[in-house]
């Protein structure tokens, strides 16, 4: 059976698709009464235009209307990724490969649950992450969030 995230994402790809977007990933967020559902979405060249965001924010809010997901009152936002983009797919994670990356993972590891170092690869369904000399090899279905580290 479909997580909700799962069916958000296949109801919302082709929306951001047919309006010349890259869709990047969503976070739905629910606490009681409220939801958040936030929207992340990138361009070829990498420029989103606040426009590119209004126009998908409206889409997608009439979408929800129509489809009745998210009962009660939530927050819709769209995004670019920005520079501490999230991660959520394994080519996602191939992209960035040599970049600073921060894991919180679903459940703690040795102890801990929030890693912080560089994206070493991929290696099937699992995630390589160097930190301070000792590598990790983590599933991705372990992640619950990845961020790049920008650096400047």
């Amino acid at each position: 059976m479909a997580t909700r995230q799962e069916i958000l994402t296949a109801l919302i790809v082709p929306v951001v698709e047919a309006m010349g977007c890259e869709f990047w990933g969503l976070e739905y967020l629910s606490s009681g009464r409220s939801a958040m559902l936030r929207i992340y979405i990138d361009r070829i060249d990498g420029v989103v235009a606040v426009e590119d965001c209004e126009k998908i924010s409206r889409q997608v809010g009439s979408l929800m209307d129509v489809e009745d997901l998210i009962s009660g009152d939530y927050t819709l936002e769209v995004s670019s990724p920005g520079m501490d983009r999230p991660l959520y797919t394994l080519a996602q994670f191939e992209m960035y490969i040599g970049e600073k990356v921060t894991l919180r993972l679903r459940f703690p590891y040795e102890g801990r649950r929030n890693f912080k170092g560089r994206l070493s690869g991929v290696e099937g369904e699992d995630v390589l992450v160097v930190v301070e000399d000792h590598e990790f090899l983590f599933p991705i279905d372990s992640i619950e969030k990845a961020n790049i580290v920008p650096q400047f």
